[in-house]
């Protein structure tokens, strides 16, 4: 499995709109063969943040998506990227 993770920065009257941007890739991501969950939101306490989060089956998943994903080009500026990749080589209920 596959994790990727994290947060971007970008001013604060930009982030509904690169929120809102990336909703038709958020519904066809979770369609794409191997995809587990993924979002693109807002965050709730900054408003200069948008969260990232990505869980795959495989990186061969992820490379077959990023081919057909066709990304929004938004224009907005990313001010910071804080985005990364993680592999996962154990997978438990996190309470028991």
């Amino acid at each position: 499995m596959l994790i990727i993770a994290g947060w971007t920065e970008m001013n604060a009257s930009k982030r509904d709109d690169y929120v809102a941007a990336h909703q038709d890739l958020v519904v066809r991501c979770r369609q794409a063969p191997g995809c587990l969950d993924v979002a693109i939101s807002a965050d709730p306490v900054d408003a200069a943040r948008v969260n990232v989060y990505e869980r795959w089956e495989s990186k061969a998943d992820v490379e077959a998506w990023r081919a057909v994903a066709h990304a929004p080009d938004t224009g907005i500026e990313l001010v910071t990227v804080e985005v990364m990749e993680y592999g996962v080589a154990d997978v438990r209920p996190p309470f028991d």
